[in-house]
């Protein structure tokens, strides 16, 4: 496993964060049960103002930021940093690596991370404890464009940053069909 000889336990996370919900709240928190540090990789950095990933990298940092200052998590015990895609699965975690100080516990409830890091020889938390069903951001940002109740989805932080930005306003508007 690798780096599993060091002292230091640090884990990464990665995710659009889409906007920032309970659900990454909570995995975060059981994270911190299991690592001293938590690296938060904001994953599709550089893709914005479009229905999947409206908000910016910057945007979405301050939602975590806020958020977990706001939940008591200190910010010397987390690192994020924005993870731009790149279309070849095969030197993805490479590409991860090179982005982030070294970190030997992942945590993901997606497959495909999971195997990547899988085979790249990373020890994985495939438990991922939020009913995704209800905490996504698919629906969220359904919701938000429909007029529908979010707010308690999310954070009070993410919330008074996406009416900050008018995070609403810009859904609704890139969502109209030609």
């Amino acid at each position: 496993m690798k780096y599993e000889n060091l002292k230091e336990k640090r884990g990464i996370l990665i995710g659009r964060m889409q906007p920032l919900h309970n659900g990454h709240i909570q995995v975060i928190k059981d994270a911190f049960k299991e690592v001293d540090e938590l690296i938060i990789g904001i994953g599709s950095a550089q893709i914005s103002h479009t229905i999947e990933n409206p908000f910016t990298a910057g945007e979405r940092i301050l939602m975590i930021k806020k958020t977990l200052t706001e939940h008591g998590i200190k910010g010397d015990k987390h690192y994020i940093i924005p993870i731009t895609d790149i279309m070849n699965n095969s030197v993805w975690v490479s590409h991860v690596e090179m982005l982030t100080p070294y970190f030997n516990k992942v945590f993901s409830g997606n497959s495909l991370v999971q195997r990547l890091f899988t085979e790249a020889g990373y020890k994985i938390n495939e438990h991922i404890p939020f009913n995704r069903r209800i905490l996504s951001g698919t629906k969220i940002r359904d919701l938000m464009i429909n007029d529908g109740k979010w707010e308690d989805l999310v954070s009070k932080s993410t919330v008074e940053i996406i009416r900050k930005i008018n995070g609403i306003e810009r859904l609704k508007h890139i969502s109209l069909k030609e």
